[in-house]
């Protein structure tokens, strides 16, 4: 079956391929068939950064710049967009960008493997920071390298250089002209037949998921980029969720907010901690910057793992979801989608279409927890979500959703059920510790073992009560790296 042609500008070109596999990835088509080997091919799992590239997308009357992991990506996905490699950068008589001078001057590299990867990060953090008159703060800078790893340099020349761009000559790209290119381009409607169909309605995705219920959905990639790379898997279909407009935005309710299933995980989290801003350190330890600028929270959900940390959050939010086709839709509780490991009611022809988070309420009381060897940018051995609200002194309120305990992301009815209506003292925190540690069976696995599950588990209840009261030394969040003088 013949695929549709992907079009995209580079170097203000645009590059048409044709007769491209649906399961070919990004980076495969950058180095293998464009010879663009400054990308590169490291962890092949959008761990480590090396292949990091940086798309250009419309949104409104401006462009969107996001550094995204190509080796999980789907070539396809980058039909209709602008795309940099770190060929890209330096101007034509070899002036190097900001992003690379500032490297240069700063000694950010070394064995230079992570190198343009870094260098890609940067030059999103350039074009959304610097090129908008933002401020990279120390901080800003880690947060927006958490996708790149490097073995080299201990990371602080190239934290100094990401702060030194702002102070080197401007570097601008013409995005009126490119807003141009774009719109020339702007995708089409998939058509009936083909073997990556890429839908830009909600109806053209319910029709072409009726008609091709076997082929594999996909939004991000992030997850069923690593069935390509890792197993080996071939897709003959594949079925896009990305360009339906519908579902790229998150609409704001009374009483709820409901975040379309293409919508990314960057954009998904922006959106709760706006709701909710405690959960700003979670949202970034979820995953590396270019893997939530590629991943969609309603594809994360749709996934099912037990151990991905966006479900125990949206349990404890009471949150819903709503599956549709042209047969119609359905509402349900998330932690009731869930039948078994990475198993749910989706039937073959529906889809996941929103996520629906109800508004915070007064009073409530709300933390999460990922527990993973590494603190940043790694999977969680266990989370925990806690949401309480108290009504003199009484639990009046309680949801807990937990992940990497049992075979899906669950709900721990039985704790909050003991819960329920009790005087909210160190007595009953401990009796919730001990209930929890009851409830589940956990696994011993490769990130940990069952019985530091179910004992981390509890502990994370007692360091609730401890926070609920006023601690706060034992959070990490209360800690300030500072720069040597």
């Amino acid at each position: 079956m013949e695929s549709k042609t992907i079009r995209f500008i580079r170097q203000g070109e645009l590059v048409s391929l044709n007769n491209v596999p649906p399961d070919r990835t990004l980076l495969e088509v950058l180095r293998e068939d464009l010879g663009c080997t400054g990308t590169k091919e490291g962890c092949g799992e959008g761990d480590c950064g090396a292949c990091t590239v940086v798309l250009g997308e419309t949104e409104g009357d401006g462009i969107r710049y996001r550094a995204i992991n190509s080796c999980i990506r789907l070539a396809h996905s980058v039909d209709g967009m602008a795309l940099w490699t770190v060929e890209d950068l330096a101007a034509k008589d070899g002036t190097l960008h900001p992003a690379q001078e500032a490297m240069v001057q700063c000694h950010g590299s070394q064995c230079g493997f992570c190198t343009p990867g870094f260098v890609m990060s940067m030059f999103g953090m350039y074009q959304n920071h610097v090129c908008r008159g933002e401020a990279i703060t120390r901080e800003l800078a880690q947060e927006e390298l958490s996708g790149n790893l490097c073995r080299c340099t201990g990371y602080r020349p190239i934290l100094d250089a990401a702060q030194q761009m702002a102070e080197l000559p401007a570097v601008r790209i013409d995005e009126a002209a490119l807003l141009d290119q774009l719109h020339s381009i702007r995708r089409e409607p998939a058509p009936a037949l083909g073997a990556y169909l890429a839908p830009t309605t909600l109806q053209g995705l319910l029709s072409a998921r009726a008609a091709h219920p076997a082929a594999q959905i996909v939004a991000g990639c992030t997850d069923v980029g690593l069935w390509v790379t890792k197993m080996h898997m071939q897709f003959g279909e594949v079925l896009d969720v990305t360009a339906v407009e519908e579902l790229r935005r998150v609409e704001h309710y009374g009483n709820h907010i409901a975040i379309g299933a293409a919508v990314t995980l960057t954009d998904a989290f922006d959106a709760l901690v706006e709701q909710w801003p405690q959960l700003k350190t979670f949202a970034n330890r979820f995953a590396g910057l270019p893997v939530r600028n590629s991943g969609t929270l309603g594809g994360n959900v749709a996934n099912g793992s037990p151990i991905g940390d966006s479900m125990p959050l949206l349990i404890a939010l009471n949150a819903h979801v709503i599956l549709m086709s042209t047969r119609g839709y359905r509402d349900m509780p998330l932690e009731n989608f869930y039948t078994g490991y990475r198993k749910t009611l989706l039937a073959p022809d529906e889809v996941l279409a929103w996520i629906k988070v109800p508004r915070p309420a007064a009073g409530e009381q709300l933390r999460a927890y990922k527990i993973s060897k590494r603190y940043d940018d790694d999977i969680s051995a266990v989370c925990l979500v806690v949401n309480l609200r108290l009504e003199n002194g009484t639990v009046a309120k309680i949801s807990i959703g937990a992940g990497g305990v049992a075979a899906t992301p669950v709900r721990a009815v039985k704790t909050e059920a003991l819960l329920r209506y009790k005087p909210w003292t160190l007595d009953t925190a401990q009796e919730a510790a001990a209930a929890l540690r009851a409830e589940f069976q956990p696994i011993s696995d490769m990130r940990a073992s069952a019985a530091y599950r179910s004992e981390v588990l509890g502990n994370l209840m007692q360091r609730f009560w401890l926070e609920s009261q006023g601690m706060e030394q034992i959070n990490l969040e209360c800690f300030t790296l500072r720069e040597a003088a």
